[in-house]
């Protein structure tokens, strides 16, 4: 007859993380799973082909002034490739975001990593780490990379002297750009268990939003309404930053309380839809 070993209480021998650094699990592992993809690695690759485009223009107009005349180096340049890469910022969101929390609801995963010691917070966090980490190597890592390569060929800071919001302009426009996009999918995908649903339901709304925008320009006249639109609200806080010429004729304040107000909302939606034990009303 074997022995039977003691299966009482023993205390964890393992180690613990302080409280408030779990996050910092989750969001590694979802940064390697999604490495570990070819498909997005081919579209984060594709990504930064205006990278290549504007280093090639920015060294062109260097070498031949000439051609400054058709393809200035100025603050436009870095606003304009910012919000180029909104396109990217919108497949990047699908790819990656539409699954961060739909794939836990539908394994019933949530209730194991509430279960644990950690925090709801710490959770969210995680997920969202792994958002914004991909978004901002989209977005903010190339833009900057684009200054030292303009200060590289142009031997000199003379556009950033003459331009000083340059560099927090690309800060600030980026950051609110993937900021915006990732809490508003993060709470897309705590709405469903289905991926493609969420995916779905995020295209719906940017495209939604631009048609109101279309339709309701056509009605009054005038672009003062295209607060309803997301991307205009992003393109005219951008404009503002970059010291561009605005885009629409909505008041700033209200473009910007708009992409507030979506943030707040989708934090209240996290809030409600993160829980360890599902709650039905």
């Amino acid at each position: 007859m074997s022995p039977i070993h003691d299966q009482s209480y023993r205390r964890y021998q393992g180690t613990r993380l302080p409280l408030g650094r779990s996050w910092t699990v989750i969001a590694g592992a979802g940064i390697r799973g999604m490495f570990a993809r070819k498909l997005f690695l081919i579209l984060l690759v594709l990504a930064w082909i205006p990278f290549i485009v504007r280093a090639v223009q920015i060294y062109a107009v260097t070498m031949y002034p000439q051609a400054g005349q058709i393809l200035p180096i100025d603050a436009s340049l870095f606003r304009d490739f910012i919000e180029q890469q909104s396109i990217f910022v919108f497949f990047i969101s699908i790819y990656v975001g539409s699954g961060l929390i739909a794939n836990d609801r539908r394994a019933n995963a949530l209730q194991i990593y509430l279960s644990k010691p950690l925090l709801r917070t710490e959770y969210i966090a995680g997920k969202l780490a792994v958002l914004l980490f991909f978004l901002a190597s989209v977005t903010l890592l190339p833009a900057l990379m684009l200054v030292f390569v303009e200060v590289g060929f142009a031997a000199g800071f003379g556009l950033h002297a003459a331009n000083p919001q340059i560099v927090p302009a690309i800060i600030l426009s980026s950051a609110i750009r993937i900021t915006v996009a990732s809490f508003a999918m993060l709470a897309l995908s705590s709405l469903s268990k289905s991926t493609r649903y969420v995916a779905v339901l995020y295209t719906g709304v940017i495209f939604f939003t631009e048609a109101m925008y279309g339709v309701l320009t056509f009605i009054t006249g005038t672009t003062a309404v295209a607060w309803v639109s997301l991307g205009a609200n992003l393109d005219q806080v951008s404009d503002a930053l970059f010291r561009q010429p605005a885009g629409y004729d909505t008041p700033l304040v209200v473009s910007a309380f708009v992409l507030v107000g979506l943030v707040i909302l989708s934090v209240s939606v996290l809030e409600r839809r993160v829980r360890g034990v599902e709650i039905v009303s």
